[in-house]
């Protein structure tokens, strides 16, 4: 066995009464050993395979599509910015076209008001005229009514008297006196 693969175990021994721990060993290498050397030649077969390369690649790839992302964002903020300034003025201005308004609406309902006081003192007048036409018709209906039924009392105290005092001989004469004034 002149190729015998050599193989060791390191013994240690704690106080008495403890339990016996060996720690393995091949080619005069101890477990970590064989795990680093397994790590470097894993990293070895990753190199050479262009694996970190290949990693890089794709970060710079994720990279570009986060910048492009962020680019986009910024534009987009760019654009809302400018949308929210927009809305701004014309709340703004939609603030000042209310105000106007109101004060608009102020002159006018003034406005009405001073015509419908004309107005009010045209109809008062005209009414007043209308009133004062009326009274002035009823008082010349009255006296007109008054004129007469004193000249119908008039007149038939006129027939009275004329009845009571004139005969038909009396009446004779004053017609034959009228003729002969006439012919004279």
């Amino acid at each position: 066995m002149a190729n015998a693969v050599e193989t060791t175990a390191v013994v240690e021994h704690e106080a008495a009464g403890g339990e016996h721990h060996v720690e393995p060993s091949a080619l005069g290498l101890g477990p970590g050993a064989w795990v680093a050397l397994s790590m470097a030649i894993f990293l070895a077969i990753l190199v050479s395979k262009k694996v970190p390369g290949a990693i890089v690649g794709g970060l710079d790839k994720q990279i570009d599509a986060i910048r492009k992302q962020l680019d986009e964002a910024k534009v987009l903020r760019a654009e809302a910015e400018k949308l929210r300034a927009e809305y701004a003025a014309k709340i703004a201005n939609a603030e000042k076209d209310a105000a106007s308004m109101v004060e608009h609406a102020k002159t006018e309902a003034a406005a009405i008001v001073a015509k419908a006081e004309v107005d009010t003192a045209a109809v008062i007048a005209r009414r007043e005229k209308m009133a004062s036409d009326k009274i002035a018709a009823a008082e010349r209906a009255a006296v007109d009514d008054l004129r007469a039924k004193a000249a119908q009392a008039a007149t038939a105290a006129a027939r009275d008297l004329i009845a009571k005092n004139h005969s038909a001989g009396a009446d004779k004469a004053l017609v034959d006196g009228a003729i002969a004034g006439l012919v004279n």
